[in-house]
């Protein structure tokens, strides 16, 4: 059955037209999806029997399904592992800030980027996330909370930038005035650095908040840890960045996960600091998760110190605000953990 939750209206207008339909009901059709956000077509009561029996008939509504869920006790951050209709794992988290509910969600099973700190990848990749699976990681966790997302994050498991279609897609659906409404100014997508893509999603204009993921201040280092450094090396994505900036207005934020002993020196913050020189730059940093079947290990002095450097050379960084920090587990980790429980591993 096609799955009418990742059609757009266009779309879902020429599908109501092919069931000898009018065109219209597909505006009604797309409401009862993307605003009231029913979970069954017999839910759509200004529709006829006639055309929900054709809906039930030829489409089919995704749901996903908490496989487990964690709630801090210290803050109202809650993670969930969600399994797909075909078995398959991705995480989301929702955190609470003053401002609303944030959410950040994955955009892939697994990850073909091999970041050496990053547990996204110990499980392997298996497939893109359709547009539908986005967005309802959404859907699922505001019907599980009881709230309303007021901004996202596509930083979950998965490189956004690698599944560009159906993100982009995903983001209109998002933003359609006559769906979901959410401005893409509240949406960060954090990329590792697909260069060519980075200057397409420029070229489109969205509105939405760049983050990179550098995590090292030099060529050499980033390529032992970031594989994607070897195509993209970071003068190419500089200049990316740069370009980004220059179509959009908008300022990229770059990721710096800090790990002891590994790029957290103050040579690193010079260099560093002489990558970004010639940008209005912002820097993340972030106290690197621990994973077990990775070496990597900080915590938040070591970051704070790092800040500290930074800012003394003039760069402008921040310490990413640690929420849920009891239930804290690597993106990834879940999944991982599901997969090895399914196969009796250990």
């Amino acid at each position: 059955m096609k799955d009418i939750l990742s059609m757009t209206l266009p779309e879902l207008q020429e599908a109501v037209q092919a069931l000898h339909e009018p065109k219209f009901r597909a505006a009604q059709i797309y409401h009862w999806l993307h605003v009231r956000k029913v979970t069954d077509f017999a839910q759509m009561t200004d529709l006829s029997s006639s055309l929900r029996t054709k809906l039930q008939d030829e489409f089919c509504i995704k749901r996903l399904f908490i496989a487990r869920k964690l709630a801090s006790s210290m803050d109202d951050t809650v993670k969930y592992l969600y399994r797909l209709p075909d078995g398959q794992h991705v995480e989301t988290v929702l955190m609470h800030y003053q401002h609303g509910w944030r959410l950040c969600i994955s955009t892939q099973v697994g990850c073909k980027m091999g970041c050496q700190f990053c547990a996204s990848t110990i499980a392997g990749y298996v497939r893109n996330l359709e547009v539908s699976e986005m967005l309802l990681q959404i859907d699922e966790t505001e019907r599980d909370a009881g709230i309303s997302i007021s901004g996202l994050v596509l930083m979950g498991i998965g490189e956004p930038l690698d599944n560009f279609e159906n993100v982009l897609r995903f983001l209109e659906m998002l933003s359609d005035p006559k769906g979901r409404t959410m401005s893409l100014r509240h949406v960060t997508l954090s990329t590792c650095g697909i260069v060519p893509k980075i200057r397409e999603l420029a070229e489109r204009k969205t509105g939405l908040t760049l983050a990179v993921s550098l995590h090292q201040p030099d060529n050499q280092s980033r390529s032992q840890v970031m594989p994607v450094n070897r195509r993209y090396p970071l003068p190419e994505l500089m200049e990316a960045c740069q370009y980004y900036f220059a179509m959009t207005g908008r300022r990229v934020t770059y990721e710096y996960a800090i790990m002891e002993g590994e790029n957290d020196s103050f040579e690193d913050a010079r260099k560093l600091a002489g990558l970004l020189s010639h940008q209005q730059a912002h820097v993340n940093l972030i106290p690197v998760n621990a994973v077990k079947e990775r070496n990597f290990h900080a915590d938040r002095q070591a970051a704070q110190r790092f800040m500290q450097y930074l800012e003394k050379l003039g760069i402008h960084a921040t310490v990413r605000r640690t929420l849920g920090s009891d239930i804290e587990a690597a993106c990834g980790q879940l999944r991982h953990e599901a997969d090895l429980a399914e196969t009796g591993e250990e």
